[in-house]
């Protein structure tokens, strides 16, 4: 077990992938007009990309094309004090051919609200994890 200078366990790429669609939300980190941006979404996996959905003339789907973002995806237990993260870093596109559309609708990804019907593909780059775990 791989440790990092603050002690907390280094997850390896295939765990963070594993980690990632074991929780419902996730947030996107995104640029918008020049400043940081952060917004909670739901999402799914499709293979190693990260899907979600949003409205067509959203903010997020204006910021996010052809863009680097992050991702990132977390489980933390505060009575117990440990828990997880994992970051993604990729590329966002916006999903425009229409047989991936298709293809992409079948996936268990319904959005919370209505009239979200873009949906953003984030290929992942690099995916690194961390894990706290107090001593027992």
């Amino acid at each position: 077990m791989k440790l990092d200078s603050a002690g907390l366990q280094v997850l390896s790429h295939e765990e963070c992938m594993r980690l990632l669609p074991s929780r419902p939300i996730g947030r996107i980190v995104f640029t918008d007009r020049a400043l940081p941006a952060v917004q909670p979404v739901n999402f799914c996996m499709d293979g190693q990309d990260i899907v979600i959905r949003t409205a067509a003339g959203s903010k997020l789907a204006a910021a996010t094309r052809r863009a680097v973002v992050a991702f990132e995806v977390d489980d933390f237990d505060p009575k117990e004090r440990n828990g997880w993260s994992v970051t993604v870093v990729g590329y966002a596109r916006v999903a425009d051919d229409p047989a991936e559309i298709a293809r992409l609708e079948g996936l268990q990804l319904t959005p919370w609200t209505g009239g979200r019907d873009h949906f953003i593909v984030i290929a992942t780059v690099e995916a690194t994890g961390r894990r706290i775990q107090q001593p027992t």
